[in-house]
C-alpha cells in the first residue's frame, strides 16, 4: 500500500468487537487513515494482538505490538527479554510494548515491578531493532533516569513516548536519546496548554500522532468511545499549531512512522 493518509500510531482494537471491526476500518478509510497499530497490554495476549492485525485491507493497514503494560505487571511473572523477543517473529508485529511507568493508577509498591518489566521491554527493543512503544504517567524523573541509563550503560534503542502528557524535560530527553512522542486527543483538550506547546516545539522529524482508541477522544468527540478515524481531529489541532496544512502534516507524520516503525511495509 502507498504511504498515504494518516497513521493512527496507537489504539487498541481488543476494545471492539470483530463485528465492529469492517465498519470501524470503514470510516478510518473515509477519515484519512492508510494504517494503524493495536498495541499490546499484556504478553499473555499477544496472539490476540496478532490476530487482529489480520484484520487489514486493501484500505487501511493493520499492524501490531506486543508488550505489557505497567498496570498489568502483578497480573503474570515479569517476562524476561527473550519471553518478549519469541512474540515478535510474524512481520505484523512491528514494535515491542506498550511499556513504561505510571505512578498516577500504580500502588508504591508494584512501582519495583514495573521498572523491571520496563528495563525487559527495552532489552528486547534494544536485541530486536523494534521500536518501544513507552508509557509514561506521573513519573517523568524516573523515567528520565532509565531512559538515560539504558542508553548510556547499555546502547541505544529505538522508541517513542505515546500519548504525551508529561513535561517539555522528558520531552527533550526522549528527542536528545534519538526517541520519537506521539500527541493523542489530549493535545485538543482545552487545559493541555502545556501539551500543546510540546507538540508546537519538538522537531518536526519526531513527531506523530494517535488516538489511544477506544479512551481520549478528541475534541469535538471527546466524552464518546474513541476510534482510529477521530485521529483527524488530533491531526488537524497539532497542524494548526505548527503552520502545516493538514495534507502536508499527514505526510509528515505518515512518513515519521514508517521511519520509526521500519518493519511496517
Amino acid at each position: 500500500m502507498a504511504r498515504t493518509g494518516l497513521t493512527d500510531s496507537h489504539c487498541h482494537l481488543d476494545h471492539f468487537s470483530d463485528e465492529e471491526l469492517p465498519d470501524l476500518l470503514s470510516r478510518a478509510r473515509a477519515a484519512g487513515v492508510s494504517g494503524l497499530v493495536t498495541i499490546g497490554t499484556r504478553l499473555s495476549r499477544a496472539a490476540e494482538q496478532k490476530r487482529l492485525a489480520g484484520f487489514d485491507s486493501d484500505n487501511v493497514r493493520v499492524w501490531c505490538t506486543v508488550g505489557t503494560h505497567p498496570d498489568h505487571v502483578d497480573e503474570t511473572p515479569v517476562p524476561t527479554a527473550g519471553d518478549i523477543i519469541a512474540q515478535t517473529h510474524e512481520d505484523c508485529v512491528i514494535g515491542i510494548g506498550e511499556s513504561g511507568l505510571d505512578y498516577f493508577h500504580g500502588k508504591p509498591e508494584i512501582r519495583p515491578r514495573q521498572q523491571e518489566s520496563f528495563r525487559a521491554n527495552i532489552d528486547a527493543a534494544r536485541q530486536t531493532g523494534l521500536p518501544l512503544v513507552i508509557h509514561t504517567r506521573d513519573a517523568d524523573e524516573d523515567m528520565m533516569s532509565i531512559l538515560r541509563h539504558e542508553h548510556e550503560e547499555k546502547g541505544a534503542f529505538p522508541f517513542l513516548v505515546h500519548c504525551f502528557s508529561s513535561g517539555p524535560e522528558l520531552a527533550r530527553t526522549a528527542v536528545e536519546l534519538g526517541g520519537y512522542i506521539s500527541f493523542s486527543g489530549i493535545a485538543t483538550f482545552g487545559r493541555a496548554e502545556s501539551v500543546r506547546a510540546v507538540a508546537a516545539e519538538i522537531p518536526a522529524e519526531r513527531l506523530l500522532v494517535e488516538t489511544d482508541a477506544p479512551f481520549l477522544a478528541p475534541v469535538p468527540k471527546r466524552g464518546k468511545r474513541n476510534e482510529p478515524g477521530y485521529v483527524a481531529h488530533t491531526a488537524r489541532v497539532v497542524a494548526e499549531l505548527r503552520g502545516m496544512e493538514d495534507d502536508a502534516f499527514a505526510a509528515l507524520t505518515t512518513a515519521n512512522f514508517h521511519r520509526l516503525f521500519t518493519r511496517a511495509a
